[in-house]
């Protein structure tokens, strides 16, 4: 499977809200996710809705692009190609893969820059 055919015309949606990558006390039911470590459990959640005494550290002002798309198994250097698209930009990312598809956060800051590198490999985006 080439990783390619999957940006010409691969959907991609930016969450409307802005989220905070937290190290974080405990778990919440609310969160995009939960991730839970033998370290750390770490919280991705909308930054309006955590409570400051769980928070061990926090990253701010992080943006959700999620790829709409079923990305199978099978598929080596996806998530590759568009980590080393955005790095050569300069633009940290935080990657969240789920069962069929991949989740990467951009500072908001350096939205507009991502987006329009995404754009240029050919995926379509737009806001949820």
């Amino acid at each position: 499977m080439n990783p390619e055919a999957y940006f010409k015309n691969g959907k991609i949606y930016i969450w409307k809200e802005t989220f905070a990558v937290i190290k974080s006390k405990k778990i919440y039911q609310n969160a995009f996710a939960n991730i839970i470590d033998k370290n750390e459990t770490t919280v991705i959640i909308d930054q309006a809705k955590y409570n400051q005494d769980d928070v061990i550290e926090i990253e701010k002002n992080w943006k959700i692009l999620t790829f709409d798309m079923v990305l199978p198994f099978g598929l080596v250097g996806f998530l590759a190609r568009v980590s080393k698209e955005l790095a050569d930009e300069k633009i940290s990312i935080f990657a969240v893969s789920a069962y069929s598809t991949d989740h990467v956060l951009v500072k908001e800051k350096d939205l507009a820059r991502a987006t329009g590198k995404l754009k240029k490999l050919g995926f379509i985006i737009s806001e949820k």
